[in-house]
């Protein structure tokens, strides 16, 4: 027959999701990339174009990293 206790300590490895860092970062994700988002319409500088993009890119990142990290 199983041990039940075995079993719950192994159940237990799912509150990795829950683990309020990897929301914190996701949400700090959503911020730069809306930053990059709003840059593109709201500079007249040349080179605005280039670093909106290279902020969203980074906010991206920073995002596919916490989801990433959710999964795992």
């Amino acid at each position: 027959m199983e041990n039940f206790k075995e079993t719950y300590k192994e159940s237990n490895t799912t509150n990795n999701a829950n683990n309020p860092s990897h929301y914190t970062l996701m949400t700090l994700g959503i911020v730069v990339t809306m930053i990059g988002v709003v840059l593109r319409f709201l500079g007249t500088w040349t080179f605005i174009d280039a670093v909106s993009n290279i902020i969203l890119i980074v906010g991206v990142l920073i995002c596919l990293k916490s989801v990433s990290n959710i999964l795992k």
